[in-house]
């Protein structure tokens, strides 16, 4: 048997357990992945800051049970690192002493992507937590109340929004109280375009504190820079995408994260890439295709969009065969994803195509 068949099989034993737990509220959340396309504007130009284009995709998801149990138990499947129990234990005191429902669960974190990897794992993993608590007990909490209640969101709104709905997504920056950011935009992504994704499992992206830091190291974003992004959206990325025409949505968004990336190099270590491996790879797929290019907030996660699955994995097997891909390097091809997270009974759980 191979390893991933055993992870398979004891992924799925594992959501055997949460279905056959004792009472009737067992339950999986499924949670998809987004990429941070990039900021509008930073700096506030003009008093706002930060707004947020993003994208939803599949097969990277966050899957969650939840059940009741004779007393509080975080843990994760085969295959998934154990350092999440850590946050989702956080999360779980949290929602129990902000609620006062302190009734004991059995938490189960049956898949997630990298952690601090551009995918947006942390709000999706706080999310699909506070979702399933919310319907195990009740309580009427939406996505805004729960990234409120466990600190997400903090500057951009397209992983919450992304959990709700899916899609390709625009928010306009978190209010000036610090409410999650409002959703501008939400566009279908084309069925037929794909996302070349590079991972490199020897780096992460800044988060937490460093991020801070960082962030408040940068000098300011120049306004123009700012008004050349917004630009680049409204008549590129945007009409592009309603119109499945792709070589505008490519070159507009490439054009925003040459942008970005110029800006956030000298908190990852001068490159606009945080993997100088990944950043090889996608810089080689630009020069050889016509592909919307960058990468994912902090990474080191690079992606490269293109018009199909043929174009994706010619691109990928010819950079292959170029030999600028480090064998460390991991490659995978995904689909946008129209929908929002999933919630359902454990018992009536079933994995979608492609995730």
């Amino acid at each position: 048997m191979s390893p991933d068949a055993a992870l398979t099989r004891r992924t799925r034993e594992m959501i055997r357990q949460v279905a056959h737990a004792p009472g009737p509220d067992a339950l999986i959340v499924d949670a998809p992945a987004r990429l941070h396309l990039g900021f509008m504007d930073p700096g506030g130009s003009l008093g706002r800051r930060y707004a947020s284009l993003g994208l939803v995709i599949g097969g990277l998801n966050t899957r969650i049970g939840i059940a009741a149990a004779a007393h509080n138990r975080v843990e994760v499947a085969a295959g998934v690192d154990a350092a999440e129990c850590e946050r989702l234990q956080r999360h779980l005191d949290t929602l129990q002493a902000r609620t006062g429902r302190d009734l004991p669960l059995r938490v189960t974190l049956l898949r997630a992507p990298p952690a601090h990897s551009g995918f947006g794992s942390g709000t999706q993993l706080a999310l699909a937590l506070g979702h399933a608590f919310a319907r195990h007990h009740r309580l009427d909490m939406g996505s805004a109340d729960i990234a409120g209640l466990l600190g997400r969101g903090e500057r951009s709104g397209v992983g919450i929004a992304g959990f709700d709905r899916g899609g390709l997504l625009l928010d306009c920056g978190p209010g000036a109280d610090g409410s999650a950011a409002p959703l501008v935009s939400r566009i279908e992504f084309p069925e037929a375009w794909r996302v070349v994704l590079v991972l490199d499992g020897r780096a992460t992206g800044l988060c937490g504190s460093a991020e801070r830091e960082a962030m408040a190291a940068l000098p300011p974003f120049p306004r123009e820079r700012a008004a050349d992004i917004c630009h680049q959206v409204l008549m590129r990325v945007l009409p592009g995408a309603i119109e499945r025409d792709f070589a505008p949505f490519a070159e507009g968004v490439s054009a925003i994260q040459r942008l970005m990336g110029g800006y956030f190099a000298p908190a990852q270590g001068g490159s606009m890439y945080t993997s100088r491996a990944v950043g090889r790879v996608i810089d080689w797929i630009s020069r050889h295709r016509l592909a919307a290019v960058g990468q994912s907030s902090w990474g080191p996660t690079g992606f490269a969009i293109l018009p199909g699955e043929d174009e994706a994995e010619r691109a990928v097997d010819a950079a292959r065969g170029a030999g600028v891909v480090d064998p460390a390097l991991r490659i995978l091809i995904a689909g946008g994803r129209n929908h929002g997270a999933r919630i359902c009974a454990a018992a009536d759980f079933r994995s979608d195509p492609g995730d």
